[in-house]
C-alpha cells in the first residue's frame, strides 16, 4: 500500500492522455487537486519506507515539489496528512484487494482462497514495507485512538467482504471463519515485513484452507465425514 503507480502497490493507475483546457478558476482548483495528490503519494512512499516519526515537513513537501505552507493549507498539519494518507491508501489497498480475490467470480469457496495467493504478489514487489495502519498504530502514541479508529474502520470493510462470501460458502459461523482469516492475513503481512519473504503467504494460505475445511466443509468433505450404514450382521439378523 503505497504511493506509487501500479496496482500491485494498490495506486489507482492515471487516466491516459491529456486533461482539456480549462478555464482560469477550474485551473487552479486543478493545480491544488495535482498538490494535494503529490503530497499524499509523497507522504505515502516517505511515511512507509522510512517511518512515521522520522518524516519531517521538510523531506515531504520537498519529495512532493510543494512549498510547507501549500501542505499546511490544504491539511492543517501533518497530523492531517497522515490520517488523509491512511485514508486514500485504505480505499485503494481495499479496492486492489477485493479485486484480485473477485477476479474470475467463481464459487465463494474458491474466491476466499485466493486471499492469501493475492497477497503473496504484493509481499513480493520490492515497495512492499508492510501495512500503513499496523505501522501507524505502532509508531502513535497507545493512550491515542486516532490511528486505531482508522486502523479499525479499514479493518471492519476487509472483514465485512470476507464474512460475506464466508456465509455464500456456507460457513457456519461466517463471523468467526472471517476473524480468524483476518488474524492470519494481519500476521502474513508483518511477517512478510520483517523477513522480507513473500512465501509466508504460502504457509497462511494451508492454514486458512484447513479454517475454511472445517468453518464450511465441501460437499465432498462432509459426504465422507457422514457415517456409513453398515450391513446387518448375523446378531441382528438372528434378533429380527
Amino acid at each position: 500500500m503505497r504511493g506509487e503507480r501500479n496496482a500491485m502497490t494498490l495506486i489507482s493507475p492515471r487516466k491516459a492522455g491529456k486533461a482539456p483546457a480549462r478555464a482560469t478558476a477550474p485551473a487552479q482548483a486543478a493545480d491544488g487537486d495535482s498538490a494535494r495528490q503529490r503530497l499524499l503519494d509523497a507522504g505515502m512512499n516517505l511515511f512507509c519506507r522510512y517511518g512515521i516519526n522520522a518524516t519531517g515537513v521538510d523531506a515531504i513537501v520537498a519529495e512532493a515539489g510543494t512549498a510547507k505552507t501549500t501542505l499546511y493549507k490544504i491539511f492543517g498539519s501533518k497530523e492531517g496528512l497522515i490520517e488523509a494518507v491512511l485514508e486514500t491508501e485504505g480505499q485503494r489497498w481495499r479496492d486492489w484487494f477485493i479485486a484480485g480475490i473477485e477476479a474470475g467470480d467463481g464459487p465463494a469457496r474458491e474466491r476466499l482462497r485466493r486471499i492469501f495467493p493475492v497477497l503473496k504478489t504484493w509481499f513480493g514487489d520490492g515497495r512492499f514495507y508492510g501495512c500503513p495502519f499496523i505501522n501507524a498504530v505502532g509508531e502513535h502514541d497507545k493512550a491515542d485512538d486516532r490511528m486505531r479508529t482508522i486502523a479499525i474502520r479499514h479493518k471492519k470493510i476487509v472483514l465485512g467482504h470476507i464474512e460475506k462470501l464466508a456465509a455464500e460458502a456456507g460457513a457456519g459461523d461466517a463471523v468467526a471463519l472471517a476473524h480468524q482469516i483476518g488474524l492470519l492475513i494481519d500476521g502474513a503481512i508483518v511477517a512478510a515485513m520483517v523477513t522480507q519473504d513473500s512465501s509466508v503467504a504460502d504457509a497462511a494460505e494451508i492454514a486458512a484452507g484447513a479454517l475454511l475445511d472445517t468453518f464450511a466443509p465441501s460437499a465432498a468433505q462432509a459426504a465422507r465425514k457422514k457415517p456409513r450404514r453398515l450391513a446387518p450382521g448375523p446378531a441382528s439378523l438372528a434378533a429380527e
